[in-house]
């Protein structure tokens, strides 16, 4: 009888248990997440952030819907995210960007982009193109030095952002090749891109996202990438250093992040997910059309490059003594 009893009671006790089981597992997602894009829309990490909105609900119960927060060259976003609840239901989008890797060893930040942010995945790299009107004179990096030295004039550009790294690479240009480049920001790739499509600015930098679509429709030329080897979008471009110009930078890094603090299943299950994205058909079919390579890279690995990335910025910038205007 006693036995009796106690067989009853444990078989009473897993069957209790059961439904807290399946809930704690159903429990996130349990509602839209927010992934925000702390860009204008149009732009490279806008683009791919939308690609991934579109092939999450494969692989997700609940949906994720995109939100574009722009300001401040990149910060009034991720900030946002920063100070939001660490749920995993507030996403940063686009982290590895200029204002994440290159504009701490520039100016003071509201927060720390290491230290504050949780590194869920990496998605893709982007280079920086340097680009001018079709029209334009420029036919390489080289001519276009030539032209301002012999000149004495300076070069005007459209960048995304101020210390983002398109700004960077093509202000390291101007150090190296010893011709004054001023870099005028936007609010984000699409706006710098019309800028210069429009002929206000002689040359512009962007990426292959920002720029495939312009140079196919014959308003753009690409005359270098600042990578330290070509880029598989623009194979036929050569790097700065194939033109006598040793500046290669790692372009500008696209992946997500979540606040400090967010759990680590949570983590765990967002990293599982877009890896998922990342592999499926539709999107890299959608990454190759847009000119962006799919570099995956789990949460833990991609912290680390968050680091490295961060450190070889802030050499570049130390060893060139750039400062911000």
């Amino acid at each position: 009888m006693k036995r009796t009893v106690t067989v009853l009671a444990a078989l009473l006790f897993v069957a209790l248990m059961l439904p807290v089981a399946s809930m704690a597992e159903d429990a996130y997602p349990a509602k839209p997440i927010t992934g925000v894009v702390p860009f204008g829309p149009g732009g490279s990490t806008d683009l791919l952030a939308r690609t991934v909105e579109k092939i999450w609900p494969k692989y997700s119960k609940q949906p994720l819907v995109i939100v574009n927060k722009p300001g401040g060259g990149g910060v009034v976003g991720t900030e946002g995210v920063v100070r939001s609840k660490p749920d995993g239901y507030t996403l940063y989008f686009g982290y590895g960007s200029g204002h994440d890797i290159v504009m701490p060893s520039l100016q003071k930040m509201p927060y720390d982009p290491q230290k504050d942010l949780i590194a869920v995945a990496r998605l893709s790299v982007h280079s920086v193109a340097i680009l001018t009107g079709t029209n334009s004179p420029f036919n390489s990096v080289k001519e276009m030095v030539a032209w301002a030295k012999k000149e004495n004039k300076p070069i005007t550009t459209a960048v995304a952002v101020k210390a983002g790294a398109v700004d960077l690479a093509l202000t390291a240009l101007g150090k190296k090749a010893g011709i004054q480049i001023v870099t005028v920001p936007f609010s984000g790739g699409a706006e710098a891109t019309t800028a210069l499509a429009g002929g206000h600015l002689m040359i512009g930098g962007g990426h292959p996202a920002e720029i495939l679509s312009h140079i196919k429709a014959g308003r753009f030329k690409v005359i270098g990438v600042a990578l330290p080897q070509r880029d598989p979008a623009l194979p036929n471009v050569p790097t700065l250093r194939e033109q006598g110009i040793d500046v290669a930078t790692w372009g500008s890094v696209k992946g997500v992040a979540a606040p400090a603090g967010t759990p680590k299943d949570v983590v765990h299950y967002l990293e599982s997910t877009l890896k998922k994205v990342t592999e499926d058909p539709d999107f890299r079919k959608a990454m190759e059309n847009m000119g962006q390579p799919v570099m995956f890279m789990g949460s833990e690995e991609y912290t680390k490059f968050i680091k490295q990335a961060t450190a070889d910025y802030a050499k570049i910038i130390k060893d060139l003594n750039i400062k911000i205007n």
